[in-house]
């Protein structure tokens, strides 16, 4: 996707650092000192506890790459040069950082750091979001029920779960989800007309921004075969095929429902734009396995743009320096073009 717009003009992006003891913060250090041309001309705020970036700086003898900003001013990061900045919400301040190990106050962090910056976007819905890895767990055992960013970011910006959809993507296989994170058992009741016609649309838009729209997207089945005609199920032929038609009579460009055994081989050959899944171990397993260290997670819905790394805290790596920064760096990139900052 080509822009007019300049990286030194663009809006600023806000990155929050996950849950202070799992990797988030060990890979921002790395890629942001490692590999500084991902940060040339952006002015980038860290959202998170300071303790968590100057342990693994001292522990990795990485200099201080950012620049405090007062958090009661966080606007003040609009009219700062490019560079990086830190941002930490006041209720983190003194909390323990304890890397590598799960707690409740690494959930804290997390949690704290996106109400944080969701108080920011809502009131610059044109600045960015890219947010590091949290747990679940630690998440709500310090007091945030939400399964995940996507839950939680849909909720506090008013948009609602209902209004979003979860998308992950690679240099080449992109896919949306009409379900995220409910047990399989409960897939086929959260699989609705409303909600595949919903998705579709969200993933037109997206892919439209992308400039990719001369391809369709790919809506999966939800049962084998798509369904055999009834013969396997009849959700296929009762509810996704009518929202596929009615998307196409409106000029989104989708074929489907189609069996999901066969797409993403047509998909990877360049046939569609993105795959629309139904729900997380159809989607998620063929593109993590082509894309694994570069995928990224995207909401689509939400009145900003919100990227993600496509994988979890890894607790157990933390400290080793066998983890990859490739998708924190492909979610910063995405993040920059969505935003109009270039590639």
């Amino acid at each position: 996707m080509t822009t007019s717009t300049t990286s030194a003009s663009a809006p600023p992006i806000l990155l929050t650092l996950g849950d202070a003891n799992g990797i988030g913060p060990e890979l921002v250090c790395r890629l942001l000192t490692e590999a500084p041309q991902c940060h040339a001309s952006l002015r980038l705020g860290l959202i998170g506890p300071e303790a968590a970036l100057a342990a693994h700086c001292q522990r990795l003898s990485l200099p201080r790459f950012w620049t405090s900003l007062s958090a009661e001013a966080p606007d003040d990061l609009a009219a700062s040069p490019p560079g990086v900045y830190l941002l930490s919400p006041p209720r983190l301040e003194g909390l323990p950082v304890t890397p590598g190990k799960e707690t409740p106050a690494g959930g804290l962090a997390a949690g704290e750091s996106l109400e944080y910056a969701v108080s920011i976007l809502a009131r610059h819905a044109d600045w960015g979001l890219v947010t590091g890895p949290l747990s679940k767990r630690a998440l709500n055992e310090a007091g945030f029920a939400f399964p995940g960013h996507t839950e939680f970011l849909a909720e506090r910006s008013g948009v609602g779960r209902a209004g979003v959809c979860m998308h992950l993507c690679g240099p080449v296989l992109r896919v949306s989800l009409v379900t995220t994170h409910p047990p399989l058992s409960r897939v086929p009741s959260l699989v609705t007309y409303d909600r595949v016609a919903l998705c579709l649309e969200l993933t037109w838009d997206y892919v439209k921004r992308l400039g990719m729209a001369a391809a369709p997207i790919a809506v999966c089945g939800l049962n084998p075969h798509a369904g055999e005609g009834g013969l396997l199920g009849r959700e296929d032929e009762d509810v996704v095929h009518p929202a596929v038609a009615a998307a196409v009579a409106k000029g989104i460009r989708a074929v489907g429902p189609l069996p999901a055994d066969t797409v993403f081989h047509r998909a990877v050959g360049g046939e569609f734009s993105a795959i629309l899944a139904m729900y997380h171990d159809q989607g998620l397993p063929p593109l993590k396995m082509l894309h694994f260290r570069e995928t990224v997670n995207v909401t689509l819905g939400l009145p900003y743009v919100r990227t993600s790394v496509g994988h979890g805290t890894a607790f157990e790596l933390v400290g080793t320096g066998r983890a990859d920064f490739g998708s924190l760096r492909a979610a910063l990139e995405l993040a920059r073009r969505l935003t109009g900052g270039g590639c």
